[in-house]
């Protein structure tokens, strides 16, 4: 469906461009002091799945609770305020399930009409408390609505659901889970105990380990929908998801070229620095057009997301496969403009490179958002 104009008052921002660049600067030197990469490899090699004494630091700040609507306990944030601050994260490889819950799950109850759900989820979501995921997509990890792998059906006044949700973020170190199924015909969302009798939560072994992922399995597990958390709220969320994910991956993509061109500048070869040298100069072009196509694509999305533009599905569309594009592109260049180091095990670039690879499907490959770019485009002009 087409977009409408005007501002929905769901994604509105409460924050002045002030105050989300005093939010951005604060997360930002949180994670330079908590989020180093030193953090980052102990906390990928645990059995936790995330820094929990981060994810407190983030709450503490109100950073889970950014998009969450003030009523329950947020700060009212909009697009702009949440691509801004995934921009950091990327950029720091955050391990911590900052678009699990503060984004999907906070987002997805955000634009319910559910308000009993919303006070009693939110307020402890917003506040980091409790970790909350959505699961959506199944077993192949396409994202789309023909990929929903849970059904829901009534036992009496009861609903149970059955079936498997997979590459679920966060999915094993979640206390909330609210699960997409179809209900009915239609898609519809549910709030499910992870640890209830009938669930059965598999951490799945991903190429990136600085964001767990799991396999969720529901065999007449209690379930209590959510109301008014359909097919277009579950839209509305995904724009949201799509936009910060974008943050994410311009973020990193500039962190990954700015310590390559550090590299290029302090590496001798031949008597003078690498980075004198012809071929990588144009390497080294080429990924600064890419770093900056990126950031001006999710920003833009952002911009567009939250004035409630009419373009706004050809932007968003557009940044999704555009910002995956890019940090794939600028990893993978990154790690052959360094040489063999880049491809130990204590060189950072490894890991910048296998969390685009994950992001690149995280939310839907880049061929669904280019035909989806396509079709908004077509729309558009008509």
């Amino acid at each position: 469906m087409p977009r409408q104009s005007g501002v929905d008052e769901s994604i509105r921002s409460n924050l002045s461009p002030e105050e989300r660049s005093a939010i951005r600067d604060s997360f930002a030197r949180l994670l330079a002091e908590r989020g180093t990469e030193a953090d980052v490899r102990r906390v990928m090699d645990s059995e936790q799945g995330y820094d929990a004494e981060l994810w407190s630091a983030i709450g503490e700040l109100g950073l889970a609770g950014l998009v969450t609507p003030v009523e329950y306990g947020g700060a009212g944030g909009g697009p702009e305020d949440i691509e801004a601050l995934m921009e950091e994260a990327g950029a720091a490889l955050l391990c911590a399930p900052l678009l699990s819950s503060a984004v999907l799950a906070a987002g997805i109850l955000a634009n319910s009409t559910d308000q009993a759900a919303k006070a009693r989820l939110l307020p402890q979501i917003a506040a980091g408390e409790r970790i909350a995921t959505v699961a959506l997509t199944g077993e192949k990890g396409l994202w789309t609505a023909d990929d929903v792998g849970v059904s829901a059906g009534r036992a009496g006044e009861a609903w149970r659901l059955d079936g498997v949700a997979s590459y679920v973020t966060h999915g094993a170190q979640a206390d909330i889970l609210l699960v997409v199924a179809r209900a009915d015909g239609q898609l519809a969302t549910f709030e499910v105990d992870p640890r209830g009798s009938g669930v059965t939560v598999t951490p799945l072994v991903t190429l990136d380990w600085t964001q767990p992922m799991a396999k969720i399995a529901f065999a007449g597990a209690a379930a209590k929908p959510i109301q008014g958390a359909g097919a277009e709220a579950l839209e509305k969320t995904l724009d949201l998801a799509r936009v910060a994910l974008a943050g994410e991956q311009a973020g990193a993509a500039r962190r990954v070229f700015d310590y390559t061109i550090d590299y290029l500048k302090t590496r001798v070869q031949f008597g003078r620095p690498i980075g004198g040298f012809q071929a990588l100069k144009h390497m080294a072009a080429d990924l600064l057009i890419e770093v900056e196509s990126a950031t001006s694509a999710a920003r833009q999305a952002a911009a567009a997301l939250a004035r409630g533009s009419a373009n706004a599905p050809v932007l968003v569309n557009l940044a999704a496969f555009a910002c995956a594009d890019a940090y794939s592109e600028v990893a993978a260049t990154s790690v052959q403009m360094h040489g063999g180091i880049a491809f130990t095990w204590a060189h950072p670039a490894h890991l910048y490179l296998r969390r685009a690879r994950a992001d690149a499907r995280l939310l839907g490959a880049s061929d669904l958002y280019r035909d989806r770019y396509l079709s908004a485009l077509e729309m558009a002009n008509d």
